[in-house]
């Protein structure tokens, strides 16, 4: 989301691929609103001085020479992306970006509960990371062998019982446009679940939930041998 403090104290959020097929002369060069990944424009942007946010539910992008912290003032609920995690002991990805990249780059060496996927790729030879809907981008959209689709949601930190309308909105639109003849799932994924969405999702059965677990170790290094 693209938000921009107002002179009067209030603020403005717009989507941001929208925002900037409307404000081309913000569009950095040589990347496109369109065609380009959020992830790109984001990262482009803030190379460009933009400041960017992120909380459980989404990334917000400050337009330069605003202060982020009126911001916070109005919406809440965020921290400097470079900030976050600092005070959370548990090891988790820092961006849900990074969540993403890593899932789609493993997709089939995990096992999602005894499901062997791979990131769907489209006629057009569009792959399923942030696969555009009319509904907003899929995060990862994957088939299995049968040819059933697995739409991803990711949430780097936890995730609420909220984000079950989200994936169900993604599914729908699978279903109704490129995948009316076979089966369509969801997939959460996030460090935690909690108890309220596990309770919703007894009722919506082709929904599965998981947690995922960061782990780093350092081993000496072998020694040198003739």
């Amino acid at each position: 989301m693209v938000v921009i403090p107002k002179e009067d104290g209030g603020i403005e959020v717009y989507p941001l691929k929208n925002w900037l097929r409307q404000n081309r002369e913000y569009l950095p060069a040589g990347l496109d609103a369109t065609s380009n990944t959020s992830h790109q424009l984001r990262a482009a942007l803030r190379q460009a001085g933009w400041t960017m946010q992120e909380t459980p539910d989404e990334v917000r992008l400050i337009l330069p020479g605003h202060s982020a912290h009126v911001v916070d003032d109005v919406l809440g609920g965020a921290k400097d992306a470079e900030d976050e995690g600092a005070d959370d002991a548990a090891a988790y990805f820092s961006l849900e970006y990074q969540l993403r990249d890593f899932l789609a780059s493993n997709l089939s060496s995990i096992d999602f509960g005894g499901r062997r996927l791979r990131l769907y790729v489209d006629p057009t030879g569009r792959d399923g990371i942030e696969y555009p809907t009319s509904v907003g981008p899929i995060d990862i959209l994957a088939v299995d062998d049968t040819g059933a689709f697995f739409v991803f949601e990711l949430k780097r930190a936890q995730s609420s019982d909220r984000v079950l309308g989200q994936v169900a909105r993604y599914m729908g639109w699978v279903k109704q446009t490129i995948g009316r003849d076979v089966d369509v799932s969801g997939i959460i994924v996030s460090k935690s679940v909690n108890r309220n969405l596990k309770y919703a999702r007894t009722v919506v059965p082709n929904i599965h939930l998981f947690e995922y677990t960061v782990s780093f170790s350092v081993t000496p290094a072998h020694a040198i041998t003739d």
